[in-house]
């Protein structure tokens, strides 16, 4: 389908790519992964032809079609909503006009024996073929559809294109390239500026799509929930993994493990040698043997250590001062701005420890209500702070406030206090800051890197109150683990705006969802919230087929339809959380037959060989009685599957 072949990619002596090679076959769902500047968003203008490698070849059939989402887009903004994204049909209008010239050219013919004859009718027949693919029919139908799903409203779709933010602009490119149906979506970063509902929608749209997706994104719980296979760029070298994100962070760490052990081996054994020819260099007698191991030496092909993995780094926030048991009360709380309702008469408590999640979509009010407690616009209502509250904020504009004229290290090492001093390096390696960039000028640092520096800042003064807006979008996996980790660790309260699902997990122990203006309380997980929302939708699009249907019994049938998928639904979930769990435990039992192995094989008299025989034989039975549990309910759940209403 599409070809990588050999591909190197130079720039001056610095090579990004050093003759990699894999295949992207029809309905591939691939992760695109790697750590920044590792070529991901390159590869990917290759494949379009944007950019040119130095040598190998990218090929793919005659006519494929890709559809191709870059982070940075220009824009036109001569038209509305709709019209812009109706321009993803114009292939139907050139279709048409094809197929009304082909059959203006059959018309006149009359050697319906011919060969020409023949391939003129072929033609006409591939050219419907691929018009009714697109059901012409259903244009806007369907491009109301897809605007919906990316969070655009009815009243939206006459707007000037022109009236709506970068981010919102974004939606409808992504829009217009998920409605020209191409035969592989290349996509870098689209969730960036999508809220979870957008997020959930697109993640099912690609995955029931029949083509292939090549993927660039943060978003690990996008990643897992839509990709199969995951593809990974790293010091110029490409690693595919046949398993999807979170499975793949499992095997590289074991790659980089079986790495690290060659390359010291590797190391030690070139010490060793380069040591016997200094110290035998001039001697006669060892002459022979000297020149011998230089040669070796020479033919050495040298290995080298991909990045280092950051995962085992921890970081801690400053222990909290005490507050008050009420953080903060909002009472009868509004907000408009000119016409625009935006918050109507809410009242809301968070409580000291509590960790809270604000959700809903784009322009709901989230970030306007951390305005309000911030006290940076006016209100309506009463919005009170409880007793001896420190507050540190994150912005999503937070970078802007940085001091452009200190380095990295010295805009973390001037405000650090106390023990913290001793983990500055470390703070800044969680936050992708290493080498020679901890030395490096604000002024220089990309916006990405000067959101990450300002979210560095947070973990250095001991506040007891955290607003985080959207601390997320510009960290890498590693980093939001590692974040993640210290504010499940943080003994402070929280009030976290995000649209991560990962992220979200087990983190807070209160949402609240913004929506048409008000706000509403959860103590469910965000994960069952938004099923349950999902499930809410699924039952509104039944009620609807109730409310046009003729006859009660297509109705109620519907519904019996609807209940017995959802039951089939909860048993599909059921086994492959038990197939999950019994995986886990395969890898397991592997590892301690592999680790015995490993001592019966090196002839130690210091292990008991029949111990190790009777610890081998039970693991063995225990892996042999997991992996026919594992097909056990394998075969239940593709017959699950087969079943589905």
């Amino acid at each position: 389908m599409i070809s990588i072949n050999e591909v190197s990619v130079d720039f001056g002596k610095f090579q990004l790519f050093k003759q990699i090679s894999f295949l992207i076959t029809a309905q591939d769902k691939i992760g695109l992964v790697g750590k920044n500047g590792a070529g991901k968003s390159t590869l990917l203008k290759l494949i379009t032809g944007l950019e040119q490698a130095s040598s190998g070849q990218i090929s793919m059939p005659k006519d494929f079609v890709l559809g191709y989402l870059p982070q940075q887009i220009t824009y036109s903004d001569s038209l509305t909503v709709r019209k812009e994204a109706l321009k993803a049909f114009e292939t139907v209008h050139q279709l048409k006009a094809e197929i009304d010239q082909l059959n203006k050219d059959i018309s006149h013919r009359t050697d319906y024996e011919s060969d020409e004859y023949a391939a003129l009718i072929n033609r006409v027949s591939e050219k419907n073929e691929r018009l009714a693919f697109f059901e012409p029919e259903k244009m806007e139908a369907t491009a109301e559809q897809v605007l919906k799903g990316l969070g655009f409203s009815d009243k939206d779709f006459e707007r000037p294109t022109k009236e709506f933010s970068g981010g919102w602009r974004m939606r409808i490119e992504l829009a217009k390239i998920l409605l020209k149906r191409p035969d592989a979506f290349l996509l870098d970063e689209p969730t960036n500026h999508l809220d979870i509902e957008s997020i959930q929608w697109l993640e099912n749209f690609l995955k029931a799509y029949k083509g292939a997706v090549l993927v660039i994104s943060h978003d690990r719980k996008f990643l897992d929930n839509l990709t199969q296979r995951t593809v990974e760029i790293s010091m110029g070298k490409v690693y595919d993994y046949k398993v999807a994100y979170s499975k793949y962070v499992q095997l590289r760490h074991e790659r980089l493990m079986q790495q690290l052990a060659a390359y010291e081996n590797q190391q030690k054994m070139i010490q060793e040698t380069e040591k016997f020819i200094e110290r035998f260099r001039y001697k006669a007698t060892k002459a022979v043997q000297v020149q011998s191991r230089i040669k070796h030496l020479d033919k050495i092909d040298r290995l080298e250590i991909d990045e280092i993995d950051k995962s085992h780094i921890s970081i801690k926030f400053p222990p909290a001062p005490r507050s008050g048991t009420i953080v903060i009360e909002g009472t009868r709380v509004s907000k408009s701005y000119s016409d625009l309702q935006v918050l109507n008469d809410i009242d809301f408590t968070i409580e000291r420890g509590d960790k809270v999640a604000f959700i809903g979509k784009n322009g709901e009010g989230k970030s306007t209500l951390v305005k309000l407690i911030l006290n940076q616009t006016p209100y309506s209502g009463e919005i009170k702070l409880g007793h001896n509250v420190e507050i540190g904020y994150f912005a999503q504009n937070q970078e802007l406030l940085l001091d452009e004229n200190k380095t990295v290290f010295q805009t973390i090492d001037d405000i650090a206090v106390g023990d913290i001093r001793t983990k500055v390096r470390d703070i800044l390696g969680a936050f992708m800051f290493g080498g020679d960039t901890i030395d490096k000028k604000v002024s220089v640092l990309s916006g990405g890197e000067k959101a990450r520096l300002a979210i560095a800042q947070l973990l250095l003064k001991p506040y007891n109150l955290l607003i985080l807006d959207e601390p997320t979008n510009h960290l890498d996996m590693i980093s939001k683990d590692i974040l993640k980790d210290a504010l499940i660790n943080y003994d402070g309260t929280l009030i976290l705006v995000s649209h991560d699902r990962y992220f979200l997990e087990n983190l807070p122990n209160k949402v609240y969802e913004f929506s048409k203006q008000k706000v509403k309380l959860h103590l469910d997980s965000v994960a069952h919230i938004l099923q349950s929302k999902l499930e809410e939708e699924q039952l509104a699009f039944y009620s609807a087929i109730k409310t046009r249907a003729t006859e009660n019994i297509e109705d109620s049938e519907s519904k019996k339809n609807y209940l017995q998928r959802k039951e089939h639904d909860k048993l599909i979930r059921k086994a492959e959380k038990e197939i999950e769990q019994v995986e886990k435990l395969i890898e397991e039992t592997d590892l301690k037959i592999a680790g015995i192995e490993e001592k019966l094989s090196s002839g130690n008299p210091q292990f008991d060989i029949h111990q190790l025989s009777d610890e081998y034989n039970k693991y063995k039975k225990k892996s042999q009685e997991a992996m026919n549990q594992w097909e056990k309910i394998h075969l239940e759940l593709e017959q699950l599957k087969e079943e589905r209403p």
